[in-house]
């Protein structure tokens, strides 16, 4: 939801600087992805859209359910809670992981193939990867059936498709015109 991005990003901008400036980027993306996590909780999210629950009792309840929480965080929580903002927690976690990896040189891969991928095949292909992107690639890996064989791969925003059904499809195209 682009809106969700919008008010979002303010949030991850602030909390990456934070991160930064403390040089925990790592303990500030696990903390994000455990109030994700929390605020995806279908018990949560009634309790949180409940109008007869204060905002000091909905940061209790989130609070607790996120576990120890720093400092730093608690008021990142109650900043989100006071301003209505705990629906934006995923763009705001996604918006962070993506400043996280553009510092760490790291690029996001998704990497489809017809069959499942052995770690040693899987090895070498980031190993591809990373020599011709020239960053460290963390992959997603994913089988999908229909690519009747090869790989497809999206690496940032560039896409490789190696996979059959996308050299049909090309194949296709050429002769239709």
């Amino acid at each position: 939801m682009a809106e969700n991005v919008t008010i979002a990003r303010p949030y991850a901008e602030a909390i990456f600087a934070l991160a930064d400036g403390a040089d925990a980027l790592g303990k500030w993306s696990q903390t994000l992805t455990i109030m994700v996590s929390v605020a995806d909780n279908p018990d949560v999210r009634a309790a949180t859209g409940n109008p007869n629950l204060t905002s000091e009792q909905v940061y209790g309840l989130f609070a607790a359910a996120c576990g120890d929480l720093v400092m730093e965080a608690q008021n990142f929580l109650r900043v989100l809670i006071e301003n209505d903002r705990l629906a934006a927690l995923p763009e705001i976690r996604d918006l962070y992981e993506a400043l996280k990896n553009e510092r760490e040189g790291v690029v996001d891969a998704v990497i489809t193939t017809a069959l499942p991928l052995d770690a040693g095949q899987l090895a070498a292909l980031v190993a591809q990867l990373e020599s011709r992107f020239k960053r460290k690639i963390k992959p997603q890996v994913a089988v999908d059936p229909n690519l009747i064989g090869g790989v497809h791969m999206q690496v940032g925003d560039e896409v490789i498709d190696g996979s059959v059904r996308g050299k049909l499809t090309a194949l296709a195209t050429a002769m239709m015109k």
